[in-house]
């Protein structure tokens, strides 16, 4: 039976695949050790090898991250070692067992000036420390592992943290909120994405793909949506990125063109606001 480890099982992407996942060996980890998943420190290479080649994995997924993006500022070694040099490892080990490496990567790689949705052929150029070290991970999968998959996705949301559960923890208490009406990007649900994953590891049709809902909107749009499907009457009071006062730097436009998924495959992605209500109808979280 073939063997898929996963890294960061414990976030929205791990819990979605193993939802996607039925008739395979998954060897799930984490940073710490819980019950059905084995610690493991993606950032200590001596560890990663000594698992790899112990477990021997047909496919290694790496969803851990350090997605904080303000705190990756302040937090450049750990964010480098976390996104650059965990992948690297995890890539170093992948080469050795002849394991395909599935690397999830973001759109803050972009640095969000341009107009148009990005391709994968489009220069990346970042503005931030999460997005810098992203970037980094992307180049070691590229030089260390052979056999990869390279998913650049964005805005996504599933069980965990993330925008949409804010929005609707805020419609608890609040009759109106304020958010950013001039980013754009494309919210992208766990699932979508876990189904694409699990389309493409089996081909090999390796390579960097953009992996996000169709569609585009405003933080500002995906909250007014969020509220609306689940039947809030908590008003969206749109302002500018300016009058928010971000610490860090966002871009403003990160829509993902799913290029070369479309070049190469039949496979298409959900539209977000599809997306968005099948997770807002069958989680049972909401």
């Amino acid at each position: 039976m073939k063997k898929i480890l996963i890294t960061g099982c414990n976030g929205q992407l791990g819990r979605a695949l193993n939802k996607v996942y039925k008739e395979v060996t998954l060897i799930n980890t984490d940073v710490t050790e819980s019950e059905g998943v084995k610690a493991l420190d993606i950032t200590d290479v001596e560890a990663v090898l000594k698992m790899i080649r112990q477990e021997k994995p047909d496919v290694i997924i790496n969803c851990a991250a350090h997605t904080a993006v303000e705190l990756c500022e302040s937090q450049w070694d750990l964010a480098y070692r976390i996104n650059a040099i965990g992948a690297r490892n995890l890539s170093i080990a992948a080469a050795e067992v002849g394991a395909k490496m599935i690397q999830v990567s973001t759109d803050y790689v972009f640095d969000g000036t341009g107009s148009r949705p990005y391709t994968e052929f489009d220069e990346p150029g970042t503005c931030s420390a999460y997005g810098k070290t992203k970037l980094e991970g992307e180049r070691f999968v590229k030089e260390f592992a052979p056999k990869h998959f390279i998913l650049r996705t964005a805005w996504l949301y599933g069980e965990g943290k993330n925008f949409l559960r804010t929005m609707l923890k805020l419609s608890e208490t609040k009759g109106e909120v304020r958010v950013v009406k001039d980013q754009f990007g494309t919210p992208t649900s766990a699932a979508e994405l876990a189904r694409l994953i699990h389309y493409l590891e089996p081909t090999e049709n390796y390579g960097t793909f953009h992996a996000t809902c169709e569609g585009q909107c405003s933080w500002a749009e995906f909250a007014e949506k969020i509220f609306q499907m689940a039947g809030k009457s908590t008003k969206v009071i749109p302002i500018t990125t300016e009058e928010y006062h971000a610490k860090v730097e966002r871009p403003a436009y990160s829509v993902l063109d799913n290029y070369m998924l479309g070049l190469t495959t039949d496979y298409r992605m959900a539209d977000w606001e599809t997306a968005l209500r099948e997770f807002m109808d069958t989680c049972q979280e909401i």
